[in-house]
């Protein structure tokens, strides 16, 4: 069996006037992440873990910031894009384990959303996908409160 391990990791700022979605779950909270898209950290990072996988690159060779196609695009649709693409033809998720960064908002109570979501999205059952959030205990830049960080590793196999 071919089987592949990718991890990805992506960082954004958190600031007034934009919504919070991690995992392609809109989060009630009063600050949103910055970014050309809708800056789902969590999304990218998997999305990178994935592509790393397979070998086809990144999502910011994928969808650029530099290309207004993708202003304020939701992530859920660059990952859905993602999976339906030839480089990902025969491939399937093993398992994804996602951790997520943040002092703030608590993540635990909307890990069965997301696992949802993102089983959907990976078209994988729910017991594939691992998600926990950790704090820094206040140290850094998401200890201020400044961002939220996420890291990704995915095991990918060859139907």
């Amino acid at each position: 069996m071919d089987i592949r391990v990718g991890i990805g990791y992506d960082v954004h700022k958190l600031v007034e006037n934009r919504k919070l979605f991690l995992c392609g779950v809109e989060f009630d909270h009063p600050l949103g992440l910055l970014g050309h898209s809708d800056a789902d950290v969590a999304l990218h990072a998997i999305s990178d873990a994935i592509l790393g996988a397979v070998g086809a690159g990144d999502i910011g060779q994928w969808f650029p910031d530099t290309d207004n196609t993708f202003k304020d695009a939701d992530s859920k649709e660059l990952l859905r894009t993602v999976m339906q693409s030839d480089a990902l033809k025969g491939w399937q998720v093993g398992n994804l384990d996602v951790v997520i960064i943040a002092q703030q908002p608590k993540i635990l109570p909307m890990v069965p959303a997301m696992r949802k979501c993102l089983s959907e999205l990976l078209n994988c059952s729910v017991d594939r996908i691992s998600i926990k959030g950790k704090t820094t205990e206040k140290l850094g830049f998401t200890g201020r409160g400044e961002g939220i960080a996420a890291h990704a590793a995915v095991l990918m196999q060859k139907l």
